[in-house]
């Protein structure tokens, strides 16, 4: 009999509430003095206690329940080892802990990855080994994990939003993705995940790219000269390894201590993220998009290229013939004396939405005069087929 009435009571206590005290439990006991963890290999040991018994006051709300081992629970509710005023105060105390332990500022992104990422990656863990109709019983189990970890990323996070790249548009700020994820885990606290269907904010898988936990394929980001600027940077540091162009997902090889990564050059939270804290974001001058597929056309055809300087992406030499890229709405005289290329040298813009008229009539004949060949992509085509 007494068993039925301690289900009826917990039946009654409800989700926003229980997801309320596991998040707020932080996955250990609240008794400052225990803190034994709550989530076992096994399943978890978390117990709903009432501060105020409930068949006193009916009570079931976040404020009179808190998380506590078997053990505690059974001091408190039965050996009355402790007052109803030392449970309430241990709620408080565990708010001054996680505001304590997880405001920290971090100086750079990198310090502020090392705790985000383990967090993440638990999380994932949880839902890929948990999250399917044959398991939910023990989805139930370790969703409160997911809870508490989700309460510590937002901390963490909100107190290092300077940390995060930012821009006044959305879809290219890396802050609005931290912000998305926010909401989200707010939204995973107050809500059932069965109802995930009726969610506004899902799980933003770009948080995974931006702490370079799996890659994401998106756009690219325009700039040549930012990629630029980062080898410089890499180089300056000894953990440039190669680049890869030419291919559908680019990317630069790089080494950090014993280990090598590619930072691919289409997963685009991570790499804003990588340009903001390398100080690379640069005006572009040539469209990276544009470049890529021209080196992909050479490849095509079977031949191979080589960058003149490996931080200079846009010359390169085909069979001995130096190639240089440029990005012009119309290629003017004026615009081919200032870059001044060398005899025998091939230019080629690579902006052709102003088809033949890309390059100027007065440019063409600079360009005899200079002993250099000038070609639109159109021409460019015939010219490669041509080595």
């Amino acid at each position: 009999m007494v068993l039925k009435e301690m289900n009826e009571v917990s039946r009654n206590i409800s989700t926003q509430v229980e997801r309320r005290i596991y998040a707020e439990s932080m996955g250990r006991c609240m008794n400052p003095e225990c803190k034994v963890e709550l989530f076992k290999d096994s399943g978890d040991i978390m117990e709903k206690a009432h501060i105020i018994p409930y068949c006193d006051t009916k009570d079931n709300s976040y404020e009179n329940l808190i998380i506590l081992c078997p053990n505690c629970h059974t001091n408190f509710d039965k050996n009355k080892a402790f007052s109803a005023d030392d449970v309430e105060k241990w709620k408080k105390i565990r708010k001054a802990e996680f505001e304590r332990f997880f405001s920290k500022e971090y100086d750079t992104f990198e310090d502020l990855k090392s705790e985000v990422v383990p967090l993440l990656l638990h999380n994932q863990a949880i839902f890929e080994n948990y999250y399917s109709e044959d398991q939910r019983g023990l989805w139930d189990i370790f969703e409160g994990e997911i809870l508490s970890n989700n309460r510590i990323l937002k901390k963490i996070l909100k107190h290092n939003t300077k940390l995060i790249q930012k821009h006044s548009q959305e879809s290219y700020s890396n802050l609005a993705i931290v912000q998305k994820f926010m909401l989200h885990i707010d939204e995973f606290e107050a809500t059932r995940i069965s109802k995930e269907k009726i969610r506004h904010v899902l799980f933003p898988t770009e948080i995974n790219s931006l702490f370079g936990i799996k890659p994401l394929q998106k756009d690219f980001i325009p700039s040549v000269e930012s990629i630029e600027s980062l080898i410089a940077v890499l180089l300056n540091k000894g953990e440039f390894e190669s680049i890869v162009l030419g291919i559908d997902n680019p990317y630069i090889q790089v080494k950090k201590d014993s280990s090598s990564e590619k930072i691919y050059l289409n997963d685009t939270p991570r790499l804003r993220q990588i340009y903001y804290d390398s100080k690379c974001f640069r005006r572009v001058n040539v469209r990276f998009e544009s470049l890529n597929y021209a080196l992909k056309v050479i490849k095509s055809r079977g031949l191979n290229f080589d960058f003149l300087e490996i931080d200079n992406l846009k010359e390169i030499t085909v069979k001995g013939v130096k190639i240089v890229f440029i990005y012009e709405y119309c290629l003017s005289k004026v615009k081919l004396q200032q870059l001044c290329p060398e005899e025998k040298c091939v230019v080629l813009n690579l902006h052709n939405w102003n088809g033949e008229s890309c390059i100027s009539g007065e440019a063409y004949e600079l360009a005899k005069e200079m002993k250099v060949t000038l070609l639109t992509m159109d021409k460019f085509y015939k010219y490669i087929n041509g080595f």
